[in-house]
């Protein structure tokens, strides 16, 4: 029996389900997580730019394959790819990568690549954003956007663009080393996050960016999600030559794919960002402008659906900040203590708050439709000043500001009568799940910590 391999280039870990087929349907055999370590200075952005080096990225994903049996890879007939969206990676088409041995066969590493320039990079100030000529797409165009950040280094550094050939997302990357593509090849979903596409006619607005001097010869062509890529150049890790790839995938929509059954499910989902969906009815189609102000985003699905999401930037992010916050006190304290170590202690310390009069406004990284907006803390009060309380209050705040993204009212109103959990900051914060179950008045089911990886291996 064959298997398919799923794999997922999240924004802090990499991760990879090997997927069987069963009487009820498929089932993850196999699965395995490694944290990427990636973020790197941006040396052009200062402090604005967010950016991971690609080298430590794929050197996650050679780990994470080299964990899984061998037996079972050698039986892959058909691997998926999921990955962090909006993000851009530029490479030398015939120079991207070059092949070599290692334990477990060969593997590709990254040769003539720039760093990626994540989701997360602010480089792109609302005054450099309204500068940019008007994108003919149903998203409003937002910093770390991949277009948005080719426009940046066409202003601000173009030197840079001259050096590269070929530009997509971190999993469009992989696909076209693993398949040797001569031509970037993206799926809808992620061409809708770069800014700049019309989702209808599933098109480059070519002729606005030409006007402005835009290199569109960087832009992937663009195939349909579900769609196969190409096959696979060389034995990779022991998965056979000629291994069918399909095209990469946006790691939310994957998410959703691994666990959404019916209609009136919504789908909670807190990895490093947060995102709340429900799918909207078949033969829907967005408006032809977007609403800058609507909190409210239709993200192209499967077969021509589409999902509405509120996206949220804050999320596992949050907590991981404070996290490093609570570190850095104790380090000017003279104290040392391991960030591992905290987050148990403040889960813990959590748990055993029931409640917290505080309220925490957590978009420390503000919000795409509300920029300027930062976070906030009030009803301080001296009973609510433990750990414990803080947590509690940071955990119900990330519930509820998504909650005001797209209120209970609306889900109702839709018909939801489910949520569905995914994602790994709700895997792992048994106190995040609470609050969810707090805030939502319906049952919550909860899925896996590689639901995206899942989801891409059950697209296949």
């Amino acid at each position: 029996p064959t298997c398919v391999l799923g794999i997922d280039l999240g924004t802090t870990s990499v991760k990879a389900a090997l997927l069987v087929g069963a009487e009820r349907g498929q089932v993850v055999a196999e699965s395995c997580s490694r944290e990427t370590q990636a973020h790197t200075s941006s040396l052009e952005a200062g402090p604005q730019g967010m950016e991971q080096n690609v080298q430590r990225i794929i050197r996650a994903l050679n780990e994470c394959l080299a964990a899984l049996p061998q037996q079972q890879l050698q039986r892959v007939s058909h691997i998926g790819i999921s990955g962090q969206m909006h993000g851009i990676v530029f490479w030398k088409k015939a120079k991207g990568c070059k092949w070599t041995e290692c334990g477990t066969g060969p593997t590709f590493e990254p040769e003539e690549v720039s760093h990626l320039i994540t989701w997360q990079d602010g480089r792109c100030s609302p005054t450099f954003l309204s500068s940019l000529p008007l994108p003919q797409a149903h998203i409003s165009l937002a910093t770390g956007f991949g277009c948005a950040t080719v426009y940046w280094y066409l202003k601000k550094s173009p030197d840079f663009l001259k050096s590269y050939d070929a530009a997509g997302t971190i999993h469009d990357y992989v696909v076209a080393m693993l398949c040797d593509l001569k031509k970037p090849l993206m799926s809808v979903q992620n061409a809708a996050s770069w800014g700049y596409f019309n989702s209808r006619n599933k098109s480059w607005n070519t002729d606005i960016l030409k006007k402005s001097g835009f290199p569109v010869h960087l832009l992937p062509e663009v195939g349909d999600p579900g769609n196969i890529a190409g096959r696979t150049i060389c034995a990779w890790h022991g998965i056979p030559k000629g291994a069918k790839v399909g095209i990469a995938l946006g790691d939310f929509q994957c998410s959703v794919y691994s666990c959404l059954t019916e209609r009136t499910d919504a789908v909670l989902n807190i990895g490093t960002s947060a995102q709340l969906t429900i799918s909207m009815p078949q033969g829907f189609q967005p408006p032809e402008t977007p609403d800058p102000s609507s909190a409210v985003t239709y993200f192209p699905y499967f077969n021509g659906d589409y999902l509405a999401v509120a996206a949220s930037l804050n999320g596992g992010n949050v907590l991981a900040t404070f996290v490093d916050m609570v570190a850095r006190w104790t380090e000017d304290l003279g104290l040392q203590v391991q960030e591992s170590a905290i987050y148990t202690k403040i889960i813990e310390a959590a748990l055993a708050q029931n409640d917290s009069k505080l309220s925490v406004h957590p978009t420390i990284f503000g919000e795409r439709h509300i920029p300027e907006q930062l976070a906030s803390v009030t009803n301080i009060a001296v009973s609510d000043l433990s750990l414990g309380h803080v947590t509690r209050a940071l955990c119900r705040g990330i519930v509820e500001n998504l909650c005001s993204m797209l209120p209970v009212q609306c889900l109702m109103e839709t018909g939801v009568r489910r949520i569905l959990g995914s994602g790994s900051a709700l895997a792992r914060n048994k106190v995040l799940r609470q609050e969810v179950e707090r805030i939502f008045p319906f049952p919550v089911v909860y899925g896996k910590d590689v639901d995206a990886a899942v989801g891409a291996a059950m697209v296949m």
